[in-house]
């Protein structure tokens, strides 16, 4: 009895941290979203023109991979909890400079958001540390669950920015600024919140140092992670990039119909990692890990048959239950393999996911001047493919590690 009320306690004192970490993750997905869901106005009040617009999120990718790159090594110098609060306040200055850009001449203004996405991305990429770290901390019992719904409160946040910034643009006039003022207030409150609550502290060594655990940098396996998180973002950066433009241009389907597969596309995600949250508690997270690039193939095989809105809104809402809880999965079973060094392999997954993001949009962008779309899509399947037999090289890895963890 008396230890199960000592159990009792400790998950009531971590209540608090575990709410701040959790919240923050929706705050963090809130002020991703910002700028693509204020495009519309932005290129409008501005005047900024498409070339423009596209050049606004190389920043943001450029200073994600640094991010994560950096964060890495200072969550074993400074702390998780110091990278949670600069990731906060660094995401508030990403929309501080974006509801400044209202009050600026259209040079000056567009300076002021190329800053934003800069500060945006490096926020992110700092912030995959302790988004990655804190919830197995908290549920060590359930690691993969503690992941994967950290990652859909994230996808929440996602979701319900553009809903949001939807309603204040249909305010009219300087209504949109308001909703960076609120992603700022969030981010703030997230902060102030991370440095009085109660956080655990993990046990982490250098990593060039090896004390009982494996070395990441001199490990195959690391190295196949990356790969596999790269081969992802090519995959779900081909269905979410270019799917209103494939239904109206490639399927000659309605702007109102296109638009809402990509809603759905997103929303499916969110539904599927609240499904496989619950579904690692009863199967191998391995197993799932699995299933989900198998969709991806699927998915991929038969959008280029997406004539009619159903079969479109329908292929897309697969499309996003097969991305939904690969990429926190993978990032659950590269910790399992590197336990002693999880914020800094955590952070390399974010680096490498932002890589791919980048790179998967230039190689879209090549293919499509010699691919029609249908083709396009084909050839897009090799990339979960390629995830797939990756996946199944690193299951003995992963297998020898869960065993000598027992």
């Amino acid at each position: 009895m008396t230890s199960l009320n000592g159990v009792q306690q400790t998950r009531t004192a971590a209540l608090p941290g575990i709410v701040t970490v959790y919240l923050a993750a929706f705050v963090q997905g809130l002020t991703l979203v910002g700028y693509p869901a204020l495009s519309s106005v932005l290129r409008q009040v501005h005047g900024i023109d498409d070339a423009a617009y596209g050049a606004i999120f190389l920043p943001q990718v450029t200073m994600a991979i640094v991010g994560a790159v950096v964060g890495g090594t200072l969550a074993r110098r400074l702390g998780l909890r110091v990278l949670l609060i600069a990731g906060m306040l660094i995401n508030a200055l990403s929309k501080a400079l974006l509801a400044s850009s209202a009050l600026l001449a259209p040079e000056a203004a567009y300076i002021a958001i190329l800053f934003g996405t800069a500060a945006l991305g490096l926020g992110f990429g700092i912030f995959g540390a302790p988004l990655n770290s804190y919830p197995p901390l908290f549920f060590p019992s359930q690691p993969n669950a503690a992941v994967v719904a950290v990652h859909t409160v994230f996808g929440v946040g996602l979701a319900v920015g553009p809903l949001l910034a939807s309603a204040l643009i249909g305010m009219g006039g300087g209504g949109w600024t308001t909703y960076p003022l609120i992603a700022l207030a969030a981010a703030v409150a997230c902060a102030l919140a991370a440095a009085v609550v109660t956080l655990p502290k993990p046990q982490e060594t250098a990593v060039g140092q090896e004390e009982g655990g494996a070395r990441p940098l001199g490990s195959l396996a690391f190295w196949t992670f990356v790969a596999v998180a790269v081969l992802y973002a090519f995959a779900e950066g081909t269905f979410s990039n270019w799917a209103v433009v494939y239904l109206q241009e490639g399927r000659g389907l309605p702007e109102a119909v296109a638009g809402l597969a990509l809603s759905i596309f997103w929303g499916a995600l969110v539904a599927g990692r609240l499904l496989v949250t619950v579904l690692v508690l009863r199967l191998p997270a391995q197993a799932v890990w699995l299933v989900l690039p198998a969709l991806m193939i699927v998915a991929f095989l038969l959008l280029p048959y997406a004539g009619t809105a159903a079969t479109g809104i329908g292929l897309f809402a697969l499309a996003g239950l097969a991305c939904s809880a690969f990429f926190p999965l993978t990032i659950s079973l590269v910790s399992r393999c590197f336990p002693d060094h999880v914020a800094w392999v955590s952070s390399m997954m974010i680096a490498a996911l932002m890589v791919g993001v980048g790179m998967g949009s230039f190689l879209v962008g090549a293919l499509r001047e010699i691919l029609s779309f249908a083709d396009l899509y084909r050839v897009s399947a090799l990339y979960p493919l390629a995830a797939l037999l990756l996946g199944l090289t690193l299951l003995r890895r992963i297998g020898r590690t869960t065993r000598g963890d027992g």
